[in-house]
């Protein structure tokens, strides 16, 4: 390897690093728990989430602080016992509007449906989307709500606490907090309508109803497998301004559970977030430059990918530290987490291609990326 290609690794790595404490730093927080003054709607699409209703409806029903609150909840045709489950929490809690559909209809993908379908059900002056599998603190409703008001956005979506188990987890899912805190300018993501300046996540995104509505809502994306960053997108394009914000003690999520929920959940959105073949196949490659090369050259002697390994760690390290992550030993790992990366993007293509990607039963189609508005937008 040239001594050259790692000199410019480690250097750029350290620009990355510094550009990591930056963002932490300019990372938006929630505001002390308060009052919310308005009518807030929780939407929560669920499939198949029997195991995980209950906890999900407990914590959001004891939300403090939003005296008028309803939650929406959508069954997108489960076929375990979620029905029978939510029919009874809407027997003894009258917060919660209990919908149930049959499937999406063709062009749709399932989630964007069912959102839509629940928000169009919705009465409140504020949308709050979540998934079961995220558990909100106490007061995390009410303070992500007041952030979206504070802050002066259409969007603002709070990134929880990951808790990641199993050791797949720990090597591949605190990529995404490191992802957008690490090579996203936050504050320019604010005010750029550019969809290259996007990020949010679909587990809770807090939402002004009439922006929404404004955007298309769920309707204007209702095709596309990251459904939660089209959206962002969506409201940017119709004038909308939104960014992802800190979440840490909101909300916790635990996304996949294993090895095998893991490599399926990436194998369904990555070659959908590359958006074609060559550009994963670059965006991974300046990945490996960036922080594999540099740990193979320190394996060797080499001064200078010591230097970089060590700044793609002090990276991943502040990352952690700032969105409640597990720091050490896990940021040791770093170059073996963008590896396997890369192999989860190869699969993903490779599944995408040979059209045998699922999610919750169904198969998963991802759509050509939109470039303008769409039709009803």
């Amino acid at each position: 390897m040239r001594a050259s290609a790692v000199r410019a690794a480690a250097v750029a790595s350290a620009g990355i690093a510094v550009h990591t404490v930056v963002n932490a730093r300019l990372l938006r927080v929630a505001p002390p728990a308060g009052a919310v003054a308005e009518r807030v709607s929780v939407i929560l699409p669920v499939r198949d989430e029997a195991a995980r209703l209950d906890g999900t409806l407990a914590a959001l029903l004891a939300a403090r602080g939003i005296p008028d609150l309803e939650i929406v909840v959508y069954d997108d045709d489960s076929t375990d016992a979620t029905g029978r489950l939510l029919a009874g929490w809407a027997q003894r809690d009258r917060r919660i509007v209990a919908l149930r559909g049959a499937g999406p209809p063709l062009g749709w993908l399932g989630k964007p449906h069912a959102c839509a379908r629940a928000a169009a059900a919705a009465t409140g002056t504020v949308l709050v989307f979540v998934d079961a599998d995220v558990t909100l603190a106490a007061d995390g409703l009410a303070r992500a709500v007041l952030l979206l008001r504070d802050s002066g956005l259409d969007l603002v979506s709070p990134y929880p606490r990951q808790v990641a188990a199993s050791p797949t987890e720990r090597l591949v899912q605190p990529l995404l907090a490191w992802s957008w805190l690490a090579l996203l300018p936050l504050r320019a993501a604010e005010r750029s309508p550019r969809p290259s300046l996007a990020a949010a996540g679909g587990q809770f995104l807090c939402v002004d109803a009439a922006a929404y509505r404004r955007a298309g809502g769920h309707t204007a994306v209702r095709d596309q497998i990251l459904e939660d960053i089209a959206l962002l997108r969506a409201v940017k394009r119709s004038g909308g301004r939104g960014v992802v914000v800190d979440g840490t003690t909101l909300a916790t999520n635990r996304m996949y559970a294993g090895w095998a929920e893991l490599r399926d959940g990436y194998a369904k959105s990555l070659a959908a977030a590359g958006g074609h073949p060559a550009a994963s196949a670059a965006q991974v490659g300046l990945l490996w430059w960036l922080f594999v090369l540099p740990a193979a050259a320190a394996a060797r002697g080499s001064r200078a990918g010591l230097a970089g390994y060590l700044a793609g760690v002090a990276g991943r390290l502040v990352a952690a530290r700032r969105t409640g992550g597990r720091s050490w030993p896990d940021a040791a790992a770093h170059p073996v987490s963008v590896g396997l990366l890369g192999y989860l993007t190869a699969l993903s293509w490779w599944r995408r291609r040979r059209g045998t990607a699922t999610w919750k039963g169904r198969p998963v189609t991802a759509a050509p990326p939109r470039r303008g508005p769409r039709a009803g937008s």
